[in-house]
């Protein structure tokens, strides 16, 4: 969807970029940043 070029595309295009975006930045969010939000929470205990 988001290299598409036909009928409707321009309309799917930014749709796609930003499901594209949410994925890429939720699953770096999950396997990054929480582990060591967690790290640094839990050893401050």
């Amino acid at each position: 969807m988001a290299l598409s070029i036909g009928a409707g595309a321009e309309v799917q295009r930014p749709l796609a970029t930003v499901v594209i975006g949410g994925v890429i930045s939720s699953t770096a969010l999950t396997l990054f940043v929480l582990p060591v939000l967690y790290g640094l929470l839990h050893r401050a205990r």
